[in-house]
């Protein structure tokens, strides 16, 4: 058998400093290393799917200062400063979020990989929106892919969740989940 031999030479890490679900943390990467392999490998955040590893699926929406962003595609160290909310910041010792609410009342999850992309993507779509209609719904969701259902029932839920936080936020009983970076 022939030997292997490492070609090129060892690439350093670089430190650098995220804030994940709230809690800041440092953690070394390699400059090639993608956020995605830095929550799930490093962090151990495994609600963060990996699906096509080409930004073409959503499975691995996170938020990066409010906004959805495909984590497959972004380097660890563009997120350096930054503020990473995924889905385990989402619902928690006081309940269900109203999108996870809403995902389980009307069957949005068949078998469940893509929930967590289409719920990141949904959140920060509902609390900077409102109360959308369809067609900003869909627009908001075509960037995740669900192999599954018909989008009926993911639709009807974002419906669902986005009039539940209105009414909560009218009322003062809701507490927003997106977390965006501390200004200095």
């Amino acid at each position: 058998m022939s030997e292997l031999k490492q070609i090129g030479k060892k690439v350093d890490r670089t430190l650098m400093s995220i804030r994940v679900n709230g809690v800041e943390r440092r953690v070394a990467v390699r400059p090639y290393d993608v956020l995605l392999d830095l929550l799930r490998e490093n962090l151990n955040l495994t609600g963060t799917r990996r699906g096509c590893d080409m930004g073409t699926c959503g499975c691995c929406a996170v938020l990066i200062d409010g906004r959805p962003t495909l984590s497959c595609l972004t380097l660890a160290l563009e997120a350096e400063g930054k503020a990473v909310t995924t889905i385990e910041a989402v619902g928690g010792a006081d309940g269900l979020h109203p999108l996870q609410e809403s995902w389980v009342e009307t069957g949005a999850s068949q078998c469940g990989f893509c929930t967590p992309g289409f719920i990141m993507t949904a959140l920060a779509f509902i609390e900077e929106r409102g109360t959308p209609g369809e067609a900003e719904i869909r627009e908001a969701i075509s960037g995740n892919v669900c192999r599954c259902t018909g989008y009926v029932s993911i639709i009807d839920a974002v419906a669902r969740a986005a009039a539940t936080v209105a009414r909560r936020k009218a009322d003062g009983t809701y507490v927003p989940i997106v977390v965006a970076a501390e200004e200095d």
